[in-house]
């Protein structure tokens, strides 16, 4: 079987290929997809060294959302602040319950029940899945045999990156796996929603944002407090700052909500699987850690599944025997 992108065959045995304006958000949107794979697959992998340092999944939430929450403030105040930059109150509580603090909380603190392995399988995999089935059930975004076949082929591909990691754990790992499922749950309800509700990249950033700042940083500084942050030297908090607060938790979002709209909550909801592999491949530099020749298997079968997954590549159709 053959492959051809972008293309769809056409009666007669033709197949033509998309036009320049039909391509094109198809093309930005895999673009943006990718890039906030890239960020968030920065963010894991400083996490990893953060909480290596002596942070815990509460500060790295706090850090997030407290330089995303005064970067996008201005920009609501200039944007009809009292409707949440037209969002509304409810549709803003409710994103934010999904996506905000109780999500990196959920997401990170994983790890301390659970083997690292796990969490880098089961929240994207969670994520994919649910964002598909969500996708098809909620927004009649048809389920195609390619997106599926991609989809299942992307968790392969990470089952194989975690290697034997994923047998391994304690006691409390079902603990630590429930709390990854969840958090590919949450995110996977952020994804549909948002396309359902039709609300725009920067008003969702910014209402989760500033939303978050309002409730969680106050509830931080009372019952936790900024110490282990002012014990970090600036050679750690600063990357921290850049990568956890401005490029993941604004540049991001704003880049995925993107895709969504470009590609459909369905399709878009497979970029997150390639975070684990972005953040083994960002480990070198950032943790010194090398991936093994299997995760770097692993990486080009999750890519693979992704290109199928998010309509990049298509099968070419059987064309007509002409005699």
């Amino acid at each position: 079987m053959s492959f051809i992108s972008l293309q769809s065959a056409a009666p007669g045995g033709r197949i033509p290929r998309l036009s320049i304006a039909q391509a094109q958000p198809v093309f930005s949107g895999f673009a943006l997809g990718l890039l906030a794979a890239l960020i968030w697959g920065s963010y894991l992998a400083l996490a990893r060294a953060g909480v290596a340092a002596g942070l815990a999944a509460s500060d790295i939430a706090f850090i997030r959302y407290a330089v995303a929450g005064l970067v996008m403030a201005p920009w609501l105040l200039a944007h009809q602040p009292a409707t949440l930059a037209g969002v509304g109150w409810r549709r803003g509580l409710i994103l934010t319950a999904l996506v905000g603090p109780l999500f990196i909380l959920i997401g990170v603190g994983g790890y301390s029940y659970a083997p690292l392995a796990h969490g880098a399988v089961l929240q994207p995999a969670a994520l994919t899945l649910a964002g598909m089935g969500l996708a098809a059930l909620v927004l009649k975004d048809r389920l195609t045999r390619a997106r599926l076949t991609g989809g299942l082929v992307i968790i392969l591909g990470l089952a194989v990156i975690a290697g034997p990691g994923l047998l391994s754990g304690g006691a409390l790992t079902p603990l630590g796996d429930a709390m990854f499922v969840a958090a590919g749950l949450m995110w996977a309800g952020f994804t549909v929603l948002t396309r359902r509700w039709g609300i725009a990249p920067l008003a969702a950033t910014a209402a989760v944002s500033v939303l978050s700042l309002l409730i969680y940083g106050p509830i931080y500084l009372a019952f936790v407090g900024v110490e282990r942050l002012l014990a970090q030297p600036w050679n750690v908090l600063a990357p921290q700052i850049v990568v956890q607060g401005l490029l993941s938790g604004v540049v991001a979002v704003i880049a995925f909500s993107a895709a969504v709209q470009r590609l459909g909550a369905g399709r878009a909801a497979v970029f997150p699987a390639l975070v684990p592999a972005v953040a083994i491949i960002l480990g070198i530099p950032i943790a010194a850690e090398w991936p093994t020749g299997v995760q770097l298997i692993g990486l080009g079968v999750v890519t693979t599944g992704l290109a199928f997954a998010s309509g990049l590549l298509r099968a070419r159709q059987p064309l007509p025997c002409r005699f």
